[in-house]
């Protein structure tokens, strides 16, 4: 009874949507942009994993639909609709699902992106949090990682660091900072910088699991060897205010935007009307691994 009403609930605040078909049914319909690419991802947030159980549930809304969202915009992609999927520990109350569908309507709305449907259950060890995201590109402008080139210059948007900073005082272990909490619970996906790099950047991800690691994997993908240097890694001032560097560009959840560009390319002035600060950090050369 609890999971119907709370599909009710979900049907009557965020079901509105044409493809969502009042979720009636068991799967959504949409018509896609004609003659679009579409592009599909999934994410999962685990409690006391990717978020703590302690975290606004409308925050962990919030996240829920960021972290999928920075996967489109890594692949400079624009969201169109999701599929939700959430596995539900039974610790939460009625008010903590209100409360969840209250911060998922406004997340939804901030990004410009509808609710077509998903699935729930209930009585796990500990909550699930799943959902499905699809956009579209056009043809020939998809990012990806495989395609960064001997000579490309390295840029990365906004700060790096910050949301393991916010961990640290979501858990108490730092003074109370909203900023740099925000940063962790509620990430900003750089879905207008990622449509200006489709096309014009070589290869790119996004920064979910530490500027370092994710880079590493870039390398990889695209059998390259970037060569990046730490004090070109942009920091905030709490950040910068730390002597550990590499701590910063190893902690993860920034969902920054990490790409390659050819060293001709204005990456200033490609991205300038985005209003997403971004810095060259690195080069990629011949070779392989990270330095």
């Amino acid at each position: 009874m609890a999971e119907r009403d709370f599909i009710a609930r979900l049907a009557a605040t965020l079901g509105t949507s044409p493809a969502a078909r009042g979720f009636a049914d068991d799967a959504a319909v949409w018509t896609p942009p004609l003659g679009r690419n579409l592009v599909f991802t999934h994410d999962v947030l685990a409690a006391g994993v990717h978020y703590l159980p302690s975290d606004p549930p409308s925050d962990v809304a919030w996240k829920l639909l960021a972290v999928n969202l920075s996967d489109l915009a890594a692949m400079a992609a624009t969201p169109a609709g999701v599929l939700l999927g959430l596995g539900l520990s039974g610790a939460e109350d009625e008010a903590w699902r209100d409360a969840f569908i209250a911060g998922l309507a406004r997340a939804l709305a901030h990004f410009g992106v509808e609710l077509w449907g998903g699935d729930t259950v209930s009585g796990l060890g500990q909550a699930v949090l799943g959902m499905t995201a699809i956009g579209w590109v056009e043809p020939g402008r998809a990012l990806g990682r495989l395609g960064a080139q001997p000579g490309d210059a390295l840029w990365v948007s906004g700060t790096i660091g910050d949301a393991g900073l916010g961990l640290a005082v979501a858990r108490g272990e730092a003074p109370f900072d909203k900023p740099l909490l925000n940063r962790f619970r509620r990430p900003t996906p750089r879905l207008a910088l990622g449509a200006v790099l489709g096309g014009n950047a070589t290869a790119g991800m996004d920064v979910s699991d530490g500027l370092l690691i994710d880079a590493d994997r870039l390398a990889a993908a695209s059998g390259v060897a970037l060569h990046i240097d730490l004090a070109a890694v942009p920091l905030s001032r709490p950040a910068a205010g730390l002597e550990d560097v590499l701590a910063r560009a190893t902690a993860g959840d920034d969902y920054e935007l990490l790409f390659a560009a050819p060293a001709d390319v204005d990456v200033a002035a490609l991205t300038a009307a985005t209003k997403t600060p971004v810095a060259r950090i690195g080069t990629v050369a011949a070779g392989s691994g990270l330095e």
